[in-house]
């Protein structure tokens, strides 16, 4: 017990009072920690995506915060969102606002772009494997141009919207 003696309390760790602040990230260091350009960061705040708190100079400061709004903006591009769309999961306050309804809408989506591409790559695979003297001699290779053809592979056709949402 005599090793504690002369160690503080938990939490004391000194007289004084001591705050860390969170500096602010000027618009070159948001983009280097982001990896977004800071071409891409002007754009996101004029679309009102991404809101800076002021200038050091020229240069545009953003709080610390930013940085996981722009990894949400991020994650919702990938996933095939619009700017707009993104726009939408946000509250007023800037705090995430996500719709599951069209997280939901959004996988069915990838789930069916998913498999016309497994389908594509599928034929792709036989056609360059398949026996026939000529491709066009294949029925596995026939029936790809019929579904080319008919819109089935999502080249030529311009998908409906899903259900209870209008076309943008």
């Amino acid at each position: 017990m005599r090793a504690f003696k002369n160690r503080k309390p938990y939490g004391a760790t000194s007289s004084r009072l001591e705050v860390k602040r969170v500096r602010d990230l000027d618009i070159t260091e948001v983009a280097q920690r982001s990896g977004v350009p800071a071409s891409t960061l002007r754009f996101y705040e004029e679309k009102g995506l991404i809101a800076s708190i002021g200038r050091r100079g020229l240069r545009r400061l953003f709080e610390p915060s930013v940085l996981e709004r722009l990894a949400l903006i991020s994650l919702g591009r990938a996933a095939g969102f619009s700017l707009d769309e993104i726009a939408r999961m946000f509250a007023p306050d800037g705090r995430p606002r996500i719709d599951r309804q069209m997280l939901a809408a959004k996988a069915e989506d990838l789930d069916r772009t998913i498999r016309e591409l497994s389908a594509m790559r599928d034929g792709l695979r036989h056609a360059a494997a398949c026996p026939a003297p000529s491709h066009m001699e294949c029925p596995t290779f026939r029936r790809l141009l019929r579904a080319a053809t008919s819109g089935a592979t999502g080249a030529r056709r311009k998908r409906a919207p899903p259900s209870g949402r209008a076309a943008r």
